[in-house]
């Protein structure tokens, strides 16, 4: 009975050590540890955080609102710049009442040439009646010679009116100018103002921090109700859908690698056994580094080592930082 204990026993360590034994002289061409491109998103606005949506560990869209600050100090201020906007138009002049007046005086003058030019038709004719009675000795000289003087005195009168119809015009011309030299220089400060009105609308805008990329919340920096300022870190996010492995080969094993070459990842699982993942070089570094502390190559520590990432598709089990090992 204790023989067959004994031998129980021994079976079970055999079989213990020649695990261990398997896991321990497990071959493998680079090892590693696994990383993601992380954003750190930061605050473009400064004040309140009145909400914080983006929690540790939450998945998160593109373009999603992830915090939410206090923007009543900005759209009091844009109110401001509108009501200056509209004020502008209540300080224009408008010069239609003052030029209505002269264009009614220049029509009456122009009334009052046509009435003249038609009283001289009719002393023209008078003239050329007295004319033909003067031949016929029916008339007299001095007749002809006051019909004369009255033609000449009209014509004085209507090139005094016409001198005062265009002296109303330029008048009217001149209002008009005077009035749209004054508007303009009042509306000149409407444009700078929409600009101002423009460079609020925007930073209203990034007082909703919209989420840059799809992908979770590794860490989070601020809590709503704390005060943020531009460029204070909010939070973390990662896309953990595919994840990177960062491992490093030594010069004599750059010949067995290539871009876009399919490898195979390990990584620990329970019992002593391994994880296999389909990987992707998506880079190999063109400099040689000094191999870092944590990194072994095949060849154990070498002097210089070439960096080089593998892309893989992470079914949830793959973390940040998490040691992975590499077969080509």
């Amino acid at each position: 009975m204790k023989k067959t204990v004994f031998a129980t026993a021994v079976w079970f360590f055999v079989v213990l050590l020649s695990v261990s034994c398997q896991k321990n002289n497990h071959q493998f061409d680079a090892s590693g540890t696994f990383e993601a491109n992380e954003v750190i998103v930061s605050s473009e606005a400064a004040g309140k955080i009145t909400q914080m949506l983006a929690n540790e560990g939450a998945t998160l869209p593109k373009d999603t609102p992830a915090a939410v600050i206090e923007s009543t100090a900005l759209e009091l201020q844009k109110e401001q710049i509108e009501a200056g906007i509209e004020a502008l138009q209540e300080k224009t002049s408008d010069a239609g009442p003052q030029i209505a007046v002269l264009e009614q005086q220049a029509a009456a003058q122009e009334q009052q040439v046509a009435a003249q030019k038609e009283q001289m038709r009719i002393l023209e004719r008078e003239k050329q009646r007295t004319i033909n009675l003067l031949k016929a000795e029916a008339a007299t000289q001095k007749q002809l010679d006051d019909i004369n003087g009255q033609i000449a005195v009209l014509d004085k009168q209507i090139s005094a009116t016409q001198q005062q119809i265009e002296a109303t015009r330029k008048q009217i011309a001149a209002q008009k100018a005077t009035v749209a030299t004054m508007n303009r220089s009042i509306l000149s400060e409407k444009k700078p103002l929409e600009k101002r009105v423009a460079q609020v609308n925007d930073q209203l805008q990034k007082t909703t921090v919209k989420n840059p990329i799809a992908g979770t919340v590794l860490v989070k920096y601020a809590e709503a109700g704390e005060i943020t300022a531009p460029g204070k870190p909010l939070y973390k996010i990662a896309n953990l859908d595919i994840i990177t492995l960062r491992a490093y080969v030594s010069g004599a094993q750059l010949s067995q690698i290539k871009l876009n070459q399919q490898v195979k990842v390990l990584v620990d699982a329970e019992g002593g056994t391994y994880k296999e993942y389909p990987g992707t070089i998506s880079a190999i570094s063109d400099k040689a580094e000094f191999t870092p502390k944590t990194i072994q190559t095949k060849e154990e520590r070498v002097n210089l080592v070439y960096a080089m990432k593998i892309t893989v598709k992470n079914d949830g089990y793959l973390k940040i930082g998490m040691y992975g090992e590499v077969l080509f």
